[in-house]
């Protein structure tokens, strides 16, 4: 049986993900692109190192969810779902199962082993891709790197970090400086920060979909683009709600709300680049903080509200509720261990901080935001 195989690299920590099914691979060199540079390899070589895969197989599915069903077992919630686990006392075996997904897990921490199993092409390709990331998260961790709550964008190796919680506006500051200048996008929410031997802190991305509301998308000049690629066929990440997707089809420029949350558009990495002509960008050295807000009519300015980083700006097993550890992948705090994430704070807090209360014209924000950075453009 022919079997492919996607590599990913990033900073030295490598994976690989295998599976019989070239729409899984095909799906993670997708997903991860130049960000950690996935490549197809000869999977004949993949006897070594990290490895993930995937394999769409009903009958090896029941298998396992009978076999977690029937031993002791405990429940959580990974990925929004519930997720039944089961670990062996000898060995260190995990194993575990989504009903409501119809995935199951086959986890060795010690070899650095993952076998992803289920009944759909998407969905076991978007599991697969999901704990490749994490598998690759945990090499980096344990190599002295953490993780921050902040989106970057990169000029010359010059990387700006924005930071706020949900709605202070980091995606809005990322792509009004990625759209209107050129920059490279680094990340939309997550970054990987570690000191560098000259004094600084090296960034890295943490490749993510990104959820863009239909407001910004109308701002950026991007509805109709996106209305455009929809209509041909294409799709955006299956997470997308398929209300988002009628009013794209619609033409309904109309905010989307459940609940008091907003639903928007959810974006692949590569469309970035190959619908909005965004590039991405694979690494920088942090130079500039912003810590923005977004007020309605305001013209754009330089606030004096004294914010600096904080612990709650970092990533760390608590705050970590969306991808909890369950498969041993990491070993360490989801977001790093605390020397990292202390060291890495005490370098940003010798950069230049920027608060910022931001409108909604991109166009104005994005030249304020590169004049207050010092970006050239």
């Amino acid at each position: 049986m022919t079997t492919h195989a996607v590599s990913l690299e990033s900073a030295g920590a490598a994976v690989t993900v295998v599976s019989a099914e070239q729409a899984v691979t095909d799906w993670s060199a997708r997903y991860f692109g130049t960000w950690w540079k996935a490549a197809e390899t000869d999977s004949t070589s993949v006897c070594v190192g990290a490895l993930v895969t995937g394999s769409v197989d009903s009958r090896e599915y029941d298998d396992i969810a009978l076999a977690v069903t029937q031993s002791s077992h405990t429940s959580t919630t990974y990925a929004r779902a519930q997720l039944l686990l089961a670990q062996e006392r000898s060995g260190g075996v995990i194993r575990a199962v989504s009903p409501e997904r119809a995935l199951a897990y086959r986890s060795e921490p010690g070899a650095l082993r993952l076998d992803v199993v289920g009944r759909s092409t998407e969905d076991v390709a978007t599991a697969t891709a999901r704990l490749a990331r994490e598998m690759v998260r945990g090499l980096l961790l344990r190599d002295g790197w953490a993780v921050l709550h902040a989106s970057a964008v990169v000029q010359g190796g010059r990387a700006v970090l924005t930071f706020g919680g949900k709605g202070a506006g980091k995606t809005t500051t990322a792509l009004a400086l990625a759209s209107r200048h050129g920059l490279g996008l680094l990340a939309n929410d997550r970054v990987f920060v570690r000191p560098d031997e000259r004094g600084g802190v090296e960034v890295l991305p943490w490749p993510s979909a990104a959820a863009v509301g239909f407001g910004l998308l109308e701002a950026l000049g991007w509805f109709e683009t996106a209305r455009e690629h929809v209509e041909a066929g294409e799709v955006l990440h299956p997470t997308q709600d398929k209300r988002v997707t009628e009013a794209l089809l619609a033409g309904d420029r109309t905010p989307l709300w459940e609940r008091g949350r907003e639903l928007k558009t959810q974006v692949f990495p590569d469309q970035f680049t190959s619908w909005f002509g965004v590039p991405l960008a694979t690494g920088g050295v942090a130079t500039a903080l912003v810590f923005p807000r977004i007020e309605v009519g305001a013209v754009p300015v330089v606030e004096e509200t004294g914010r600096v980083l904080g612990g709650a700006d970092f990533m760390s097993g608590a705050t970590e509720d969306r991808y909890p550890d369950v498969f041993g992948l990491l070993r360490v705090d989801g977001g790093g261990v605390v020397a990292a994430r202390e060291s890495v704070a005490r370098r940003l807090a010798e950069l230049p901080h920027h608060s910022v209360v931001l409108g909604h014209d991109l166009t104005a924000n994005a030249a304020f935001l590169a004049e207050v950075t010092g970006l050239t453009v």
